[in-house]
């Protein structure tokens, strides 16, 4: 019997109950949107989300002018009162000497362009330098702002540590990682270079050594005045994204011809008048010009030149750099 106070209920003829066929499917909607969410999330983290382990304490204190003139020299001068003379190719002082050529191989479908550095250093050192002053993951700038920031003369771009969490990295003396994986390159505070095996030399015996910095990409191109391999199967990593290494790519490497007297060299690529180079190709231009040690560095979109405040090659053949995390330099005033 119903009670006074109460009152009758009714069902909502709108209100069905849900059927299990449509809850399972609901169910598996939500794993798989949980699921597609997780892993965009990890490839962001990866590839995207900025993180900063260290900021590095700025240690640029020299002031450098870079511009040019009508008549293609100008005067550079540091705290320490530098002269110097530099056109749009070549920058001369008592210190450094950098001279700069655009080289021109092949026709058509097979031309390539690529850039070549000569410096010579005597009282001046190399440098390296990170995006936004920090050390960590996905912290990218231009070549050319690293280099405008750190008031370079000469730049190019590094290794791209930021893209892997992996390998040796010592930058102006400083250890930032310590992850043995591949062939890698050592500069020391005597002006040279060598090539080694992070897994066969540790970062404390480097440092003794006097290592100034490492850079961990590779492959090692010349060793012992010799091209060291085919690179019929060289592999980096394996990182999301990355294109066959052995394939004519843009590319950047690193080289010495004697203590102090360096060589580098940019290669335009995937563009219509240049293809890029192979690493054997590569390998063949560095020892043709006399390096005793070579490296290859990040290539890619990354290669870019940059001298007296100008990027000197076409990055991505659309002269758009992309960003880096790291760059090499020379300047003025500011020897280790």
């Amino acid at each position: 019997m119903m009670k006074m106070d109460e009152k009758p209920t009714r069902k909502d003829p709108y209100k069905r109950p849900i059927s299990p066929a449509k809850r399972r499917w609901l169910i598996i909607t939500l794993v798989i949107v949980l699921v597609v969410g997780g892993i965009l999330y990890s490839l962001a983290d990866r590839y995207l989300i900025r993180h900063v382990q260290v900021v590095v304490a700025d240690e640029n204190t020299a002031t450098v002018a870079t511009g040019t003139n009508n008549d293609s020299s100008s005067t550079s001068t540091t705290a320490t009162e530098v002269n110097a003379t530099s056109d749009d190719w070549n920058y001369s002082s008592d210190d450094m000497k950098v001279n700069i050529e655009k080289v021109q191989t092949g026709s058509g479908s097979d031309q390539i362009t690529y850039y070549v550095a000569d410096v010579q250093l005597t009282d001046a050192s190399m440098r390296t330098a990170l995006a936004d002053n920090s050390f960590g993951t996905n912290i990218t700038e231009n070549t050319s702002e690293i280099a405008a920031a750190n008031n370079a003369i000469f730049a190019i771009n590094g290794d791209y540590y930021g893209f892997r969490d992996d390998g040796v990295i010592i930058r102006n003396g400083t250890l930032y990682r310590d992850s043995p994986t591949r062939d890698a390159l050592a500069l020391f505070n005597d002006g040279t270079m060598k090539t080694y095996n992070e897994n066969e030399i540790s970062s404390s015996e480097l440092l003794a050594e006097g290592a100034t910095d490492t850079l961990s990409f590779g492959p090692i191109l010349i060793q012992d005045g010799e091209i060291v391999s085919d690179f019929s199967s060289v592999k980096i990593d394996n990182n999301f994204g990355n294109r066959a290494i052995q394939d004519a790519n843009p590319r950047t490497a690193i080289g010495m011809i004697a203590p102090n007297h360096y060589v580098f060299v940019v290669v335009d690529g995937r563009q219509d008048d240049s293809r890029g180079m192979t690493l054997a190709e590569l390998a063949d231009v560095m020892k043709g010009l006399g390096a005793t040690v070579a490296y290859n560095l990040d290539g890619g979109g990354s290669s870019t030149m940059y001298f007296m405040g100008r990027v000197v090659n076409n990055p991505l053949g659309r002269n758009q750099e992309r960003g880096v995390s790291d760059i090499l330099y020379l300047t003025e005033g500011q020897g280790l």
